[in-house]
């Protein structure tokens, strides 16, 4: 008779560790960001004060793009969806008061990732931190944005090579940092199935570590860091499977693929988010629900991180009230349920570990297919991902739209009730305020020390040198997020979606 698997033990479908959340919680890490640095802090603190035990960083869609709130591009956006990051000063600001060797910070920031780890690097150093002993992670997810979220900026094969880069130059300088987390989130987010999420996100995976490999670098030496991040969707049961399915698959393919030899390397390590596409305009307080239930199949499927989002999400960021009650969601799952005394609740449940199996050989499937394409880039480039993803989401609002999907208070149960709810609102003096602050610096920096740093950047990109040190030099010099993007832009070119 096989003895079965235990939690701890390859290829961990029960768990990573033995104990879960007996010996450990799961960081309960809150996103937030918007407006200026000075408004954000305050939030955080907040939030530290509220019980999260790690923090998130949302950037405004001019810092993911590489543009400077100043920029004609940037008008309107500055600290809108998140706060506005455009120069090591404001990154500063954003964590004045904040000891960064005492907290985890995840920063979801991709094109311009690696600017935005040398500010967060520069700032612990100013702190009188040890870089090599910070801890969080960076989403440094590029692929992802051209499959299913938009924030790119240069082309694949230069982009994938700034995250090698980073790679190499965190194993010794930052190494107890997640210097990537491969996002399912956005791919389930633009409409993906469960078993496509798990499919593309490993695909992007094993994109990022050949190109680690072609690099010259160990698999084990960078294995370990890899992070993941997947979404925590409305289908409780499937979500709780398609979790242990994504460890049992992400350990055997690093174990017989990549030929890992570190058990850390086949460990998938992942934070989850509870699902924005399900939240609803109509009756917002319904959210609650919906969250609730979304944030209990991500611990019942062994997170190591997650974020409960907010009941007023669908109408604006969330107010500082409903963050809070989004906090407490996890606290009471955390400490009045008793779920968390048992590593793997719903292991030897028949449904469970078929829906577990079923995941896996589809998700498999999928890879497979994009092998024989050539990989994860080329399926990028014939749109095969794309495409997938749009015939689903289709698919699911059709569902909708004929009945066959019920989401309460949209196509059912639907009520005439009119609540005022309380909506956060940003303060339309920020970009100016944003802007002005920006010139100033401008104005007071050493001109030549900055010409010098962005100059020698340029030459880099156009060689072969490792970009970190360069993009930290600049940074200190400082460069803003948008120069030091531009001198990326003059030696990459910029991507354009064939479509």
């Amino acid at each position: 008779m096989q003895t079965p698997e235990r939690p701890g033990e390859f290829p961990y479908t029960r768990g990573i560790y033995r104990d879960m959340y007996r010996s450990r919680l799961w960081t309960m890490r809150q996103y937030a960001g918007f407006g200026t640095a000075e408004e954000s802090n305050r939030r955080y603190r907040f939030l530290l004060n509220q019980g999260t035990t790690g923090l998130s960083v949302a950037f405004d869609l001019p810092t993911q793009m590489g543009l400077d709130p100043d920029h004609p591009l940037a008008a309107g956006e500055v600290g809108r969806v998140g706060v506005s990051i455009a120069s090591l000063a404001d990154m500063r600001k954003l964590f004045k008061g904040i000891r960064l060797d005492g907290v985890s910070t995840s920063m979801t920031i991709n094109s311009t990732a690696a600017i935005l780890l040398a500010y967060y690097v520069l700032v612990a150093r100013e702190q009188g931190s040890d870089p090599s002993e910070l801890t969080g992670t960076i989403q440094n997810d590029i692929l992802k944005e051209y499959i299913a979220r938009g924030t790119y900026i240069y082309p694949p094969r230069p982009a994938m090579r700034i995250i090698t880069d980073l790679f190499a130059w965190a194993r010794t300088e930052i190494p107890e940092w997640n210097t990537i987390s491969i996002s399912g989130y956005h791919i389930r987010e633009a409409g993906s199935t469960a078993v496509q999420e798990v499919a593309f996100t490993f695909a992007n995976a094993i994109a990022y570590i050949e190109s680690a490999i072609a690099a010259g670098l160990d698999v084990d030496s960078f294995a370990p860091r890899l992070s993941f991040f997947f979404n925590a969707h409305s289908d409780f049961l499937v979500e709780i499977a398609k979790f242990r399915a994504a460890r049992r698959l992400y350990a055997r393919f690093m174990r017989d693929r990549f030929g890992a030899k570190d058990p850390r390397s086949t460990m998938l390590r992942f934070h989850a988010q509870t699902a924005g596409s399900t939240l609803t305009a109509q009756q917002p307080a319904v959210n609650v629900v919906r969250t609730t239930i979304e944030a209990l199949s991500a611990v019942l499927g062994g997170t190591q991180s997650l974020h409960t989002n907010a009941s007023d999400e669908a109408l604006g960021l969330p107010t500082e009230e409903s963050a809070q009650l989004a906090l407490r969601t996890q606290q009471v799952i955390a400490f009045e349920t008793g779920i968390t005394c048992v590593p793997d609740p719903f292991g030897g449940s028949y449904y469970i570990e078929n829906l577990t199996d079923q995941i896996e050989n589809e998700a498999m499937d999928y890879i497979r297919r994009i092998d024989e394409i050539g990989g994860t880039l080329r399926a990028i480039e014939a749109g095969f991902i794309q495409s997938e993803i749009q015939n689903s989401a289709f698919e699911f609002q059709r569902e909708i739209e004929e009945g066959r999907r019920i989401i309460v208070g949209v196509n059912r149960f639907q009520t005439d009730e009119r609540r005022s709810v309380p909506v956060f609102r940003i303060n339309p003096e920020n970009e100016r305020t944003q802007i002005a602050s920006l010139r100033e610096l401008r104005e007071s920096r050493d001109a030549e020390r900055w010409l010098t740093s962005i100059a020698n950047l340029e030459t880099a990109a156009r060689g072969t040198t490792n970009l970190m040190p360069r993009i930290l030099a600049a940074a200190e010099a400082s460069a803003t997020t948008g120069e030091i993007s531009d001198a990326l832009r003059r030696a990459f070119g910029e991507y354009r979606d064939p479509a």
